[in-house]
């Protein structure tokens, strides 16, 4: 099954790949390694996860400015996700998708979205596909 969702470009751009949600907000400085992009921080929903290559969906970010250096860190290491869903996005995010040019949406009901689907993020345009159950 297909769905479509509309939101707001933090940074246009196309991707497409698998999405991998977390349900709890995700802090970049410390919180993931920029070489790897493994999620490291404790406790975390996406802990021991790699978020590289995919369609990163999370409520917003939070932490350290210095977080939206550790996005363009993670995509300067090859590390990076694909593109990136919010619910509702925030300056450290928003500033590192834009400054490491991944393509960003916000205001989207991020719950219409599991890991495992397909997502193509064009513009505002977010396409999902349901993944295996």
């Amino acid at each position: 099954m297909k769905r479509v969702l509309h939101g707001r470009v933090i940074r246009p751009g196309r991707a497409e790949g698998e999405a991998l949600v977390s349900p709890a907000p995700i802090g970049f400085l410390g919180g993931v390694d920029p070489d790897t992009g493994v999620v490291l921080e404790p406790g975390h929903p996406l802990q021991g996860q790699s978020i590289a290559g995919k369609v990163l969906v999370f409520p917003h970010g939070k932490g350290s400015t210095v977080g939206s250096y550790t996005i363009l860190r993670l995509a300067r290491s090859g590390a990076a996700p694909v593109a990136m869903i919010n619910a509702s996005s925030e300056a450290i995010t928003a500033v590192g998708a834009i400054i490491a040019d991944i393509p960003m949406v916000d205001q989207i009901d991020i719950g219409q979205i599991k890991s495992g689907d397909r997502v193509r993020v064009e513009g505002d345009r977010v396409e999902v596909v349901a993944g295996e159950e």
